[in-house]
C-alpha cells in the first residue's frame, strides 16, 4: 500500500500482482528480485525492493511532487520518521495482526477483497491455514512478543504524534514518512480492540487521511489482559 500510494502519487501507472505470504519468497526468487520481501517493483529497467528504497528511486525517475522535503535538515526529519516507520513499527503491526488471524482465520476474507492473487479467493482462504502458521513462525508473533508491542504501542503513537506536532508528519502534501507510517497505523485499526483509541489521536486521523480504504476488519479477539495496558495509558 506504501508503494502504490508513491507511484499513484507521482502519477505513474503500474500493474498490481499480489502474492500470497510465505509463498512470495519463492516467487521473488523465480522472478530474479535480489530479496525475498515486497514490495518488489520493476521500474525504468531496474528491481527495487523495500519502501525506502522504492521511495529513493521514484525521486530520481520523477522527482515532481517530491516525497522528500529539499532542505537537508527537514530531510533528515523525514527520513528518520521513515526509518522508524520501517524498521520499528511495521513488524509489531505485522505480528498482532498474524497473531489475531491464527486465533480466527475468519477475518481473512475481509482481508482478500479486492486481491489479485491469481487463483480463487475461495481456494486461497481454504487453504489459508498452513500460510497463517508460516506467517505466525517468520513474523515472530507468539503471545510473548504481541504482549510486548501492545504494551509499547502508546509509546510508539505518542513518538508519530509528536512529528506531527512538529510538523515532520501530516503536511499539506505527504511525505515519504507520511505513507510509510500511515499504513501501519491504519493496519491496527482494522482491529477492533483497537482502533477506537487510535483513531481519537493525530496518529489515527493521519491514517485515516492518507490511507482512507484498506480492507479489512478484525473483530474483538485480543484476551482482555494483553489490552490493560494500553486502555490504562489511554485512561491515563
Amino acid at each position: 500500500m506504501t508503494t502504490r500510494l508513491m507511484l499513484e502519487r507521482k502519477g505513474i501507472d503500474y500493474r498490481r500482482v499480489d502474492l500470497m505470504p510465505v509463498i512470495a519468497k519463492g516467487a521473488l526468487r523465480a522472478l530474479r528480485f535480489p530479496g525475498v520481501t515486497v514490495p518488489a517493483l520493476r521500474i525504468g529497467g531496474r528491481r527495487v525492493q523495500g519502501s525506502r528504497e522504492i521511495a529513493r528511486e521514484l525521486d530520481r525517475l520523477v522527482p515532481e511532487p517530491p516525497l522528500y522535503p529539499a532542505d537537508p535538515e527537514r530531510r533528515a526529519a523525514v527520513e528518520e520518521a521513515e526509518r522508524f516507520g520501517d524498521e520499528e513499527l511495521q513488524a509489531p503491526a505485522r505480528r498482532i495482526l498474524w497473531n489475531a488471524l491464527h486465533r480466527d482465520r475468519s477475518p481473512l476474507r475481509s482481508f482478500a477483497a479486492g486481491a489479485r492473487l491469481g487463483i480463487p479467493i475461495d481456494l486461497a482462504l481454504k487453504t489459508s491455514s498452513p500460510i497463517v502458521a508460516l506467517s505466525v513462525r517468520f513474523n515472530h508473533a507468539s503471545d510473548k512478543n504481541v504482549r510486548a508491542d501492545l504494551a509499547a504501542l502508546p509509546g510508539m503513537l505518542d513518538r508519530i504524534d509528536g512529528w506531527i506536532a512538529d510538523g515532520v508528519l501530516g503536511g499539506a502534501e505527504p511525505n515519504a514518512a507520511d505513507l510509510q507510517i500511515a499504513t501501519s497505523v491504519r493496519l491496527l485499526m482494522t482491529m477492533d480492540d483497537l482502533r477506537g483509541p487510535i483513531e481519537a489521536r493525530p496518529a489515527g486521523e493521519l491514517a485515516m487521511r492518507v490511507v482512507p480504504d484498506l480492507p479489512g476488519r478484525v473483530p474483538p479477539i485480543m484476551p482482555a489482559a494483553w489490552l490493560a495496558p494500553r486502555a490504562e495509558r489511554a485512561t491515563a
